[in-house]
């Protein structure tokens, strides 16, 4: 495992392992036990130039490469996750602080998201469409965006590259990536090494590791990009979407949620304690899809309440290389403390602390809240963190306008014995995604995912994110003489 933080501690721009030149460094740490992971000198506003100009230079040819050519560098990529597996795991484990449980269902995802993007190298079709004047025959091709640059996130890192770099390649395009700087191997590195190995051509993806404290917004306003994907807040992601949209770029934002897992008062109870557990306190609530608030019919709240903090006290939480760890670390310091801080208000607010996980260094225990002020600032936030919040309702009537009482629409869940009942309650709800009698974290390669609201513009995932990466190109051709009016 130690290789790949020393070797992969590298820029990747147009094929060559190189360092930045920036004059200072990022360091990597585990979360977990503060070990120094990897130094790695930042780069700078002239090597996301070199980036993007070597992108560009090689996606021309790259679109003219027969799509079943292209295809087989993704077959071969996902061979080498298959091979490497566990040693991924490893570093997952170790960067991020991720569980085993956690990097199994991240490499599993982005496995799944691999095989679609197998798929779509042979995907876009081009259409004839008829015309009102005779002799012209209208051909409107799909044709790839050119070079698309893409920002990740520190929670799924390896998950939510391949997400954009991955379909943005098999359909003929460039990239730059940009990781997150406190997962610049897995979700940044790691990735063109994979597809270094797996033969896909130099140039076509660039990983440039760095800060915007070093290049400002030189990433997303670079003339070269047609479309940014960017994965993290709705704070940095409303400044993406307005420096994208005066430099005329396409977006596809995926941001934060504050979803509600909603326990219906004719629902199977110990079920949906699990999928409310799970949904809340998976990698530490570190979710964009976590199920922030857990809304329970009063009639069955008593029982529903003691089961689920029951549940809450068997997690365990610790080392995240131990296998029967549940909750390892959170990210950084600043977002242990940001979820201290947030629990501390709520509690000073008035709430309730059925169970009140401590925090020691990035360890934060989890914590179930209830009895919250219908004022509450922690109910309409994001808490990216394992932190729950049980809040009763009288009627579907009321728990529609809580769930709704967000900036917020990403996903979330009912639970009830009459699906169509969820159906109809899930109709109501102002979100993107939204799932019956299930848990709120879900991503298929196939299915349309993004959100409302603050959560986001655009969908990914199979025609959508072909939409998102290629551009239609109407060609007409006159067979005939056209007439002409003078």
């Amino acid at each position: 495992m130690s290789s790949y933080f020393t070797d992969l501690a590298q820029q990747y721009i147009d094929g060559e392992w190189r360092q930045g030149t920036g004059s200072w460094d990022i360091i990597d740490f585990n979360p977990y036990n503060g070990e120094k992971l990897a130094s790695i000198t930042i780069a700078t506003v002239d090597e996301v130039d070199e980036a993007y100009l070597a992108a560009r230079r090689a996606q021309k040819e790259w679109a003219a490469t027969n799509p079943y050519a292209r295809r087989a560098v993704f077959e071969k990529a996902l061979r080498i996750i298959e091979e490497r597996e566990a040693e991924i795991t490893e570093v997952i484990i170790a960067e991020l602080g991720g569980t085993h449980l956690k990097a199994g269902f991240e490499l599993h995802l982005a496995k799944e998201f691999l095989r679609e993007s197998i798929q779509l190298a042979l995907r876009p079709e081009g259409k004839i469409l008829p015309s009102p004047i005779d002799g012209k025959e209208n051909r409107l091709y799909r044709v790839p965006v050119g070079v698309v640059g893409v920002i990740s996130p520190f929670n799924f890192p390896f998950l939510l590259s391949l997400k954009s770099v991955a379909p943005a390649l098999a359909l003929g395009n460039g990239v730059v990536l940009k990781p997150h700087q406190n997962t610049p191997i897995v979700g940044g590195s790691l990735v063109a090494k994979i597809f270094e190995d797996a033969g896909l051509p130099g140039g076509l993806l660039n990983v440039v590791i760095t800060d915007i404290a070093e290049i400002g917004d030189a990433f997303i306003e670079h003339p070269v990009p047609k479309v940014i994907s960017f994965t993290g807040s709705d704070k940095v992601g409303r400044h993406v979407a307005t420096v994208c949209a005066s430099h005329f770029k396409s977006v596809v934002l995926e941001l934060g949620g504050n979803s509600a897992l909603v326990v219906l008062d004719d629902a199977d109870i110990d079920y949906a304690v699990d999928a409310a557990v799970f949904s809340r306190y998976v990698h530490q609530g570190q979710v964009c899809m976590a199920a922030n608030r857990v809304l329970v019919d009063r009639s069955i709240a008593d029982e529903f309440t003691e089961k689920f903090v029951a549940k809450v006290k068997t997690l365990k939480a610790g080392d995240p290389s131990d296998p029967q760890t549940i909750i390892g670390p959170v990210i950084n310091s600043s977002q242990a403390d940001s979820i201290t801080g947030a629990v501390d208000q709520a509690i000073a607010e008035g709430a309730t602390a059925l169970v009140r996980g401590a925090t020691t260094d990035n360890l934060v225990e989890p914590t179930v809240l209830t009895d919250l002020p219908a004022d509450s600032a922690i109910l309409r936030q994001e808490i990216f963190g394992p932190v729950a919040l049980l809040v009763t309702f009288d009627g579907e009537e009321e728990a529609v306008r809580i769930v709704n009482d967000t900036p917020y629409g990403l996903s979330g869940a009912v639970h009830t014995a009459d699906v169509e009942r969820g159906v109809a309650f899930a109709k109501q709800i102002d979100t993107g995604m939204f799932h019956v009698n299930d848990g709120t974290v879900h991503d298929e390669p196939l299915v349309p995912f993004g959100g409302e609201k603050h959560s986001g513009i655009g969908r990914l995932n199979g025609e959508t994110t072909v939409d998102a990466f290629t551009t239609q190109k109407w060609i007409s051709v006159q067979h005939g003489r056209s007439f002409f009016p003078f």
